[in-house]
């Protein structure tokens, strides 16, 4: 099974940035991350990013730390 993060339209997540820092996000599996805020964001089953700062997922650290190396 793909990550969802590769089902979202190229020209779409090209654009997407984080709504908090308007900076550039990370494709994480399921989720797109902001390694400066420490937060992700969810992709729903449609494939559809849910970009809202109040529905964003912290991330601790040794998390992060996952994540950053993948990059």
């Amino acid at each position: 099974m793909s990550a969802r993060t590769e089902a979202i339209n190229p020209i779409l997540r090209e654009r997407l940035v984080c709504p908090q820092d308007h900076g550039p996000l990370l494709d994480a599996g399921d989720e797109l991350y902001n390694p400066r805020l420490h937060v992700a964001y969810r992709i729903d089953a449609d494939g559809i990013p849910v970009m809202l700062a109040d529905e964003a997922r912290a991330v601790d650290d040794a998390e992060h730390e996952r994540l950053t190396a993948q990059s």
